[in-house]
């Protein structure tokens, strides 16, 4: 995927990114007690303020710091909401503000900000400003962050989150992804193909370069595994079938006690899941969501199937056996947005197979993008040639220590925040995250 013509950003452009990224924030936020921001719902996470100072400290150092007066700039609280000196174990110790004085806070580091961004030579050719690199670098972190919050507020203890929805599930299409879309697989041919990309305008280093593999036959599931598939498999006795579990996958189910994916409650002889402040029956046309790596490993063993590889993954999303050419996203070269796919938060939950109809692959996969981050069975490793940019604090530390790879994005990520090269990836045994996936198979 070489990099789109026209990547360099005005400085209203910018300014009004930044502020679009700000306003869907403190939305998120805004339903939330001022008391409750400063509380530790889950280990996994930070208070929802911290999250949100951190914001700010980001865009303070990348900003202010490398492009503006340099540390003397940074403001009072900036050592709170540096994540290398404070793990999430020890942040609810920390002064922490109160949330007016932390939207304060962030306020005054964007004042700044936008002054600056009016000052700058946005052609330069140095390498954080060729292209809008840094200023989409730091959009993408706050974006990355909104999920980070929805991530707390979905596990938020006392009250349920009540989001500000805007948005309702859109009409299935009749269509999308064809017969093959609820438990059929289709075929890629393998072959040489392109993974990765050299796009410098907003791909970061883990998706560098592009480079290409050779890959084998292999089948691959039209649409992640639904709702009603999962359950068949926990209703199966899928949990206590040790044959379907690696031996980490049987560690962790002693560890958690998990019988069913996060959120799943049976009453009676009906499942329910909750999403937010809902409540609802499982609804045989959603994708699941909330399982971990080994969950989705099991229950690929039980189908008799595997988990894609990520290039597998890749291969399947973007790649066009027809012309041996690569996509930027699924169904072409359009930017990910609402209207192509379930994205952006707003629906705040999965939505049907079938409701996105030109959210379709080359190849006839359905639903790559959005939805639900989708497992893959790789370790997250660097590509040949990988370099760190523009700090290895980014990727370069997390590779090969037992993370791995997700793909495609969920209904919580901001679309300014997945693509098709974009490698996601986490622990094995984390389901807080809105993960999911879709299964393979060896021809």
């Amino acid at each position: 995927m070489a990099p789109r013509a026209g990547r360099t950003l005005s400085a209203e452009r910018i300014i009004g990114m930044l502020a679009e990224a700000r306003d869907r924030t403190l939305a998120l936020l805004a339903p939330v007690p001022d008391e409750e921001l400063l509380v530790q719902h889950d280990p996994l996470m930070s208070p929802l303020v911290w999250d949100l100072g951190h914001i700010g400290h980001f865009e303070e150092i990348w900003l202010l710091g490398n492009l503006g007066a340099g540390r003397e700039t940074y403001g009072p609280l900036h050592g709170i909401f540096d994540p290398s000196l404070h793990p999430r174990s020890t942040r609810t110790e920390l002064p922490l503000p109160g949330g007016p004085e932390c939207r304060a806070h962030v306020a005054r580091i964007r004042e700044r900000v936008v002054a600056l961004v009016d000052s700058l030579d946005l052609g330069s050719d140095a390498p954080l400003v060729r292209d809008g690199y840094v200023f989409r670098m730091v959009l993408q972190h706050e974006y990355q962050h909104n999920e980070t919050i929805l991530q707390t507020l979905q596990l938020k203890r006392g009250d349920p989150y009540r989001p500000p929805r805007h948005r309702p599930d859109p009409d299935p299409g009749e269509t999308a992804g064809g017969a093959a879309a609820f438990g059929e697989m289709v075929r890629f041919p393998g072959g040489r193909v392109e993974i990765g990309t050299d796009d410098r305008s907003a791909a970061y280093d883990n998706e560098r370069p592009r480079h290409s593999v050779e890959l084998a036959p292999f089948l691959i599931d039209a649409a992640p595994v639904t709702e009603e598939q999962y359950r068949r498999f926990v209703d199966a006795g899928g949990y206590g079938a040790a044959e379907h579990w690696s031996a980490a996958g049987r560690a962790w189910l002693r560890a958690s006690g998990a019988r069913a994916p996060r959120y799943w409650r049976r009453e009676g002889t009906t499942w329910t899941v909750r999403v937010m402040d809902r409540v609802r029956r499982l609804d045989a046309r959603r994708p699941v969501c909330h399982v971990c790596f080994h969950e989705a490993e099991a229950y690929a063993r039980y189908a008799g199937k595997r988990l894609p590889t990520e290039a597998e993954w890749e291969a399947a999303a973007t790649w066009d056996p027809s012309t041996g050419s690569k996509r930027s996203f699924p169904w072409g070269e359009e930017e990910a947005h609402p209207g192509r796919a379930n994205l952006d938060a707003l629906g705040f939950d999965t939505a049907p197979v079938g409701s996105y109809p030109h959210n379709v692959s080359p190849v006839g996969c359905y639903g790559m993008i959005g939805d639900v981050w989708e497992w893959t069975s790789s370790e997250f490793l660097p590509y040949p040639g990988f370099r760190a940019f523009p700090y290895p604090e980014y990727s370069e530390v997390f590779f090969g220590d037992g993370y791995r790879v997700l793909r495609g994005g969920a209904w919580a990520t901001r679309p300014g925040a997945i693509r098709g090269t974009f490698r996601n990836w986490d622990l094995p045994v984390r389901r807080q995250i809105f993960s999911g996936f879709r299964c393979a198979r060896d021809i």
